[in-house]
């Protein structure tokens, strides 16, 4: 099987939301998905997105994805990169496709001369975590990270 790792377009935004559709129900939270396909392509493609997302395709087909987006560190005085969603689909794995896709955004970082790559996993998908331990990813259990959402954000902002 050939795999290729290339930058998703504007007209990957269908199969970007099947598989992120996908990836939501393997977390068992398909019920949490709010956006359309076209509510991602404007976010990861518009003007100004600082998203961008790498396809994973074997043998032409589609076979998982990455969207990433820039941050910043304040420590290190630059940008960093937020993995923000990996999946590759049920039939594709093992055959190294994640380990590819994060290598690929790890690229990305390194062209833009990021200070990090970060990334969140469940704690119960063990098969990620060995994926991420077998990177050298470190995981930063000394930070809670805290979400505030939806009523809560605009109870907060005042709105």
């Amino acid at each position: 099987m050939n795999h290729l790792i290339r930058p998703a377009e504007r007209a990957d935004a269908a199969t970007i939301y099947r598989f992120v559709c996908e990836l939501a129900e393997f977390e068992k939270a398909l019920d949490k998905v709010e956006t359309t396909e076209e509510g991602l392509a404007e976010a990861i493609f518009g003007e100004g997105s600082v998203t961008g997302g790498l396809i994973a395709e074997i043998d032409g087909k589609p076979a998982g994805f990455a969207v990433y987006y820039f941050t910043f560190s304040t420590w290190q005085g630059r940008n960093g990169i937020y993995l923000e969603d990996l999946y590759v689909s049920p039939e594709f794995r093992g055959a190294g496709l994640g380990k590819a896709l994060m290598r690929a955004v790890a690229e990305v970082a390194v062209t833009r001369n990021c200070g990090r790559m970060e990334w969140s996993v469940l704690d119960w998908n063990v098969d990620a975590i060995r994926v991420y331990d077998g990177v050298g990813g470190k995981p930063q259990s000394e930070w809670i990270r805290y979400r505030l959402e939806d009523e809560a954000l605009s109870a907060f902002a005042g709105q």
